[in-house]
């Protein structure tokens, strides 16, 4: 089941993704029944803790999901009325880096060592825009002085170890839009970053987004980035999306103990009331199950302070708990009595 519609057309609409991994240990349910929709110009939130599915989404979305062992098992992701899962594998590498782009998690190993930077986004540029030697040229400066980076002509002629983390993460993203995609997929894009140079490329893949209209899904585990930028959020748990509503409904009143797991766990130099924050950080008990052998009813169980017998034995629905706010769990009525300090 998915949540409402937006009131907008959504030009991207993913329902009941299952991207499966058959191994010896057995079927990793990577992503289980996923659906969301994405609008025009949104930015869509997708959080969780590592091995909740999230990578594995963005990279089933562009359909980079090795096979074998992974495949595609069910699911449509429907982009501007096409089914990205029906297209050939010719058709689908037109839509990839054109209509579709994605910045990875880690650009020294995502960029080409051997090519400079400026080949690597002319590159993207040849294949899918119908432009001459002299206006590819053109566009690649263009992208590299639209990104922020100083002296872009020299810059074009450089390979990637000349430049610094900061900068490599903006040539991907100058990759990424070069062809003014309408769907980005951001996967951890400041993973790799220091703080200060975070925050840059946080500003400046929104004010990007801004200007040119483009749908971004950002995959992360930082909420502090979440509270700034998204306008929703979809938070996954072992595969599956536990709970979905817009930021400040899921800051303020989360209908997931998943989600206030998450949210207590964030370091505060203040608590709620103004004291000192405490001495010792919050955490979630446990750890992520292994997808390859899931217990039979919610899969946060083992973890969860309200868990009881009917949580064991039977995976709670995905329903509407609230205007607009959608979670999977038994007790949300428990939690949301609660107070978030």
């Amino acid at each position: 089941m998915s949540a409402a519609a937006n009131s907008e057309d959504p030009i991207l609409d993913v329902s009941g993704l299952q991207t499966y991994f058959y191994t010896r240990a057995g079927v990793v349910k990577a992503v289980d029944d996923l659906s969301f929709t994405v609008s025009r110009g949104e930015t869509l939130a997708i959080v969780g803790e590592s091995g909740c599915g999230k990578s594995m989404t963005a990279l089933s979305l562009m359909r980079l999901i090795p096979d074998p062992p992974g495949r595609i098992v069910a699911g449509k992701v429907m982009l501007d009325g096409r089914d990205l899962l029906a297209l050939d594998e010719e058709s689908m590498r037109r839509v990839r880096g054109n209509e579709v782009s994605m910045i990875f998690q880690e650009p020294m190993t995502s960029l080409n060592p051997v090519l400079t930077v400026g080949n690597q986004i002319s590159e993207t540029l040849h294949l899918h825009q119908d432009l001459n030697a002299a206006q590819i040229e053109a566009r690649t400066i263009e992208m590299l002085r639209l990104v922020g980076i100083p002296e872009p002509e020299q810059r074009a002629r450089e390979y990637p170890h000349q430049l610094s983390g900061g900068m490599r993460q903006r040539v991907m993203i100058a990759i990424a839009l070069a062809c003014n995609p309408k769907v980005l997929i951001a996967d951890e894009p400041t993973t790799a970053l220091d703080v200060t140079i975070q925050a840059q490329i946080i500003n400046l893949m929104i004010d990007l987004q801004r200007e040119l209209g483009t749908a971004l899904i950002l995959i992360t585990h930082d909420l502090g980035v979440v509270a700034e930028t998204a306008r929703r959020v979809i938070v996954m748990y072992a595969g599956r999306k536990v709970e979905e509503a817009d930021v400040e409904n899921i800051f303020d009143h989360p209908m997931h103990p998943y989600t206030r797991g998450l949210l207590d766990s964030v370091p505060h130099l203040t608590s709620i009331s103004g004291d000192e924050a405490p001495e010792h950080l919050n955490e979630i008990p446990g750890m992520v199950p292994a997808l390859s052998n899931l217990p039979r009813g919610c899969a946060f169980a083992p973890r969860c302070k309200f868990a009881d017998e009917k949580c064991t034995a039977e995976y709670p629905p995905f329903e509407l708990k609230a205007e607009g706010h959608w979670a999977a769990c038994w007790h949300s009525d428990r939690l949301s009595g609660e107070s978030n300090a």
